[in-house]
């Protein structure tokens, strides 16, 4: 509590003692609502992470060393946490042109009244679907006997025959789309409403295009949003197991390697290298994690 100021004769002010047995402020306790989340992230990612990479660093003999470590990123797993990144990129940055652009759409619909509502109501589900059903849709609309290929062999495009297939790069980006684009479309939205119209008046008045607009205003404010929104997508991809799993048992996906060497069916010591490809990816991830954070707080100085 700060203290009272008595004037006193001649003009001069003294401060006086609080009185005796007077109220303190409250203590701020807001804090402990933090608490469920803090006690959740130390029980399942950090405690986790910490013993993914204390039995990561053993050698195939079973003693202390890193050769579980080293062996998790060579050879066969190596090519596939290629094939793994390669296509979680290009998943990305099909979701992050998509779905920009469905952002910009459903930002600028007016008409009809709760339309931009609804598809934003429908992203966050569609963002959030996979495993089994997703796959098992998949399978029926674009599988070897699925609804959409017996439409596009009747009249003459054979996609299987074309290299379409659930475990090349192609089939999967289509798959990932799924739930890719609705994502960044839930990313972008708030980032595009940071977009102020007077910025675009005042590009017009200062006799600029529209692409002018875009080119010097619009995109470089865009920028960190998108660049985050890919690195987010990215991780979704890179992580997911469920639906790969229900589409395909490639061993190219990391996260199906993962899934064969933590299953049990393996020699004697080789359990050091699923956790070394764990360790692995838990880096990847961070590292995604680490930068999307970064640029998001970039982005932020926009939304205000």
């Amino acid at each position: 509590m700060t203290d009272a100021v008595l004037t006193v004769e001649g003009g001069r002010t003294e401060r006086a003692a609080p009185a005796a047995g007077s109220a303190r402020a409250p203590l701020n306790l807001a804090w402990l609502g933090l608490v469920p989340f803090l006690a959740f992230i130390f029980l399942f990612l950090i405690v986790p992470a910490i013993s993914v990479f204390s039995q990561a660093f053993y050698d195939l003999d079973g003693s202390r060393g890193f050769e579980g470590f080293r062996e998790a990123f060579t050879e066969q797993n190596l090519d596939a946490f290629k094939f793994t990144i390669g296509f979680s990129a290009i998943a990305a940055a099909v979701g992050v042109v998509i779905g920009g652009l469905f952002a910009y759409a459903a930002a600028s619909i007016t008409r009809p009244k709760g339309l931009r509502n609804l598809i934003a109501a429908f992203s966050g589900v569609a963002a959030n679907m996979g495993g089994i059903l997703l796959a098992f849709a998949f399978l029926s609309l674009l599988g070897t006997q699925g609804v959409l290929t017996k439409i596009l062999n009747y009249v003459g495009f054979d996609i299987y025959d074309m290299g379409f297939g659930f475990d090349t790069i192609p089939g999967l980006v289509v798959v990932y789309s799924y739930f890719n684009i609705p994502l960044m479309l839930l990313i972008t939205l708030p980032a595009i409403d940071g977009l102020k119209v007077s910025w675009r008046e005042a590009s017009a008045n200062l006799g600029g295009t529209s692409w002018t607009y875009w080119r010097r205003v619009g995109l470089p404010v865009l920028t960190p949003s998108l660049l985050g929104g890919f690195l987010l997508l990215f991780a979704n991809s890179f992580s997911a197991y469920a639906t790969a799993s229900a589409l395909t048992d490639s061993s190219r996906i990391i996260a199906l390697r993962l899934g064969f060497y933590l299953g049990g069916d393996i020699n004697a010591g080789e359990d050091a290298v699923g956790f070394g490809i764990a360790a692995w990816m838990i880096v990847v991830m961070a590292v995604s994690m680490g930068l999307y954070w970064a640029l998001r707080k970039r982005a932020e100085r926009w939304q205000g």
